[in-house]
């Protein structure tokens, strides 16, 4: 992979069109500056989004095998295509550090796009913090001292500082990184799921779940919404990808085919090995059937497999946070200093700081909480980014789009209407805190945007200004 300069680039004016008020930040090229190239982009974008079928055992706990089947074969065509298609053309329209925010703000103005990155920020730092909730909820079943207590916070905060260190050596470092860790951490997988064939009886794939247990339709459908959303997350790092118009798609393609397979193999095979024992469902329970359908051996290689993963999902949603700051103040949203890049690894060191300090206090909640905050911001965001979609294809229909999603108006309404009242609905079924506490985090966002536009007319911070914003030759 090539070290490159990103060109200069001039504005120029769309026919018959009207510009928008914030233009699309380009990056700064340094000789330092190193694009993500195709594969290592595809295995970023599985992090984002999976990492591989860890967590996935609530869906059977919450609603029996055939519905927790049926919902990861089904849910990636209602949620996940939609989503990854708005953003292969949105990413590629306007690809600069950002994503979903210059969205936003193209479509709506600055203040949205703010709300936007506020809401998106906040879930990704609430995604970033399970992370090592959910390695130490795997790690436990071998060292049961780090199950609570002093030793469980101190576990959190040496693996939450270790692995944002890692972030902070480079991006293309992040990339290849997550190429060794995607494979390593889904063989167990593999493994389970061929030792799990000779026991398959396909008549368990069937069951609803066991008599006398309810089902918990909340716990289903934040599980499978955790375990399948954030396609658009990596769109904040179009910046930094080589030739983001052609990569973009493809990897976006490739990713989905790999995460899909990544869950139903693994549910299939273990949910037909094994009697239900649907109590048992729950986080971390891989690792048993690991060592029920082959043995311990391959329990410890879970274990294994579980830290690997982790590692590459924090340090994908840790790029995605670090390199949305990043846009931000490139697009004058937040102050320079959010937009400092290490002067030894080209990384937003700022960008990396920040969302890893709120993580740490995050962290100390339970996963189900974590999990239950971040579907509900996420759902919020969504909301916006398919209303930006729709608008952008009407406020600038004769923008160059290099990918464009093969649909009529009518066609993309059907195709956002769908997935949206699916965040409707997971937006209806939260617990009242997680109102309570997304009301309060909307309201910081919102003051938040009126704090920086007070500060810009006091002068407190340096800001980026809209005369020094470069539009890409290649967007028009």
């Amino acid at each position: 992979m090539k070290a490159s300069e990103i060109p200069s680039s001039s504005q120029h004016l769309l026919e018959n069109e009207e510009q928008p008020t914030t233009l699309t930040p380009t990056p700064t090229p340094t000789k330092n500056s190193k694009k993500l190239a195709l594969i290592p982009l595809i295995f970023i974008i599985f992090f984002e989004v999976s990492g591989g079928p860890y967590g996935a055992e609530a869906a059977i706990g919450a609603a029996g095998p055939l519905l927790a089947i049926l919902g990861f074969l089904i849910f990636p065509f209602i949620w996940s295509v939609p989503e990854a298609l708005v953003t292969a053309e949105l990413a590629t329209t306007f690809p600069g550090n950002g994503g979903f925010v210059i969205w936003a703000d193209k479509a709506f103005g600055p203040f949205w796009g703010s709300l936007m990155g506020s809401w998106k920020l906040l879930s990704a730092v609430c995604n970033l913090a399970s992370y090592p909730v959910l390695c130490l909820d795997y790690i436990k079943l071998i060292y049961p001292i780090l199950d609570s207590g002093l030793p469980r916070y101190i576990a959190i905060f040496f693996i939450s500082m270790f692995l944002s260190f890692l972030n902070y050596l480079g991006l293309s470092i992040v990339g290849y990184t997550a190429v060794v860790l995607g494979v390593l951490s889904l063989c167990p997988f593999w493994l389970i799921t061929l030792f799990s064939i000779p026991k398959i009886d396909p008549s368990r794939w069937l069951s609803l779940g066991q008599k006398g247990v309810k089902k918990d339709w909340n716990l289903f459908f934040n599980t499978l919404f955790w375990n399948l959303n954030f396609w658009d997350n990596a769109s904040t790092l179009a910046g930094e990808v080589e030739q983001p118009q052609k990569t973009f798609p493809k990897a976006l393609f490739s990713a989905g085919i790999v995460t899909c397979i990544s869950y139903v193999l693994p549910l299939l095979g273990t949910s037909g090995a094994v009697p239900l024992e649907q109590g048992e469902w729950i986080d971390g329970y891989f690792a048993n059937l690991a060592s029920m359908i082959a043995g311990n051996w391959l329990k410890y290689w879970m274990e294994l497999g579980i830290v690997l993963s982790v590692i590459g999902l924090y340090e994908a949603q840790l790029s995605s946070c670090a390199y949305q700051i990043l846009g931000m103040a490139e697009m004058g949203l937040l102050p320079r200093v959010f937009g400092v890049r290490s002067e030894w690894f080209n990384t937003p060191w700022v960008g990396i700081l920040v969302p890893t300090l709120v993580a740490l206090v995050v962290s100390y909640m339970t996963f189900t909480d974590i999990v239950s905050s971040v579907n509900f911001l996420y759902s919020l965001g969504m909301l916006l980014e398919f209303a930006s979609f729709l608008w952008l294809r009407r406020k600038m229909p004769k923008a160059k789009r290099p990918y464009r999603v093969p649909l009529s108006m009518p066609g993309l309404l059907v195709m956002c209407f769908i997935p949206s009242c699916f965040l409707v609905y997971v937006m209806f079924v939260a617990h009242s805190t997680v109102y309570i506490v997304s009301a309060l985090l909307t309201v910081f966002a919102i003051a938040w945007y009126f704090f920086m536009e007070f500060c810009k007319t006091k002068m407190w911070f340096d800001f980026e200004t809209v005369d020094q914003h470069k539009v890409d030759d290649e967007i028009f």
